[in-house]
């Protein structure tokens, strides 16, 4: 399955049930995939959105390749220890890397 593909099925299971996010600040997550591909997880008005590319200035990015993005979208990647290893690298705020994972947590039973 494509990223942009799992992106996309993720952001349908917040959309359907946005109480997980209704309490956030809008944000903007920038995934920046080893393989070239970049994307961003915008969090706005108590909705998401994805975008590809760059068109906006993000909070905080993660630059990660496609199978740990995969992954972090199935709640099978401990951020702490792709951070740790080397896997996971962060530009920005680590707390919002974090805050991601858990908002992915939070949508695995959704």
């Amino acid at each position: 399955m494509s990223s942009i593909t799992e992106l996309n099925q993720f952001i349908t299971r917040v959309n359907a049930n946005p109480e997980h996010i209704q309490a956030e600040k809008d944000r903007i997550f920038q995934l920046e995939l080893t393989e070239g591909d970049f994307f961003q997880i915008q969090l706005k008005e108590g909705k998401a959105l994805i975008h590809e590319g760059t068109p906006n200035q993000a909070d905080v990015s993660l630059k990660l390749s496609r199978k740990h993005l995969s992954k972090l979208l199935n709640n099978d990647l401990n951020a702490t220890m792709a951070f740790m290893t080397g896997q996971l690298k962060v530009d920005g705020k680590v707390g919002l890397a974090l805050k991601l994972q858990e908002i992915v947590k939070s949508y695995q039973s959704v």
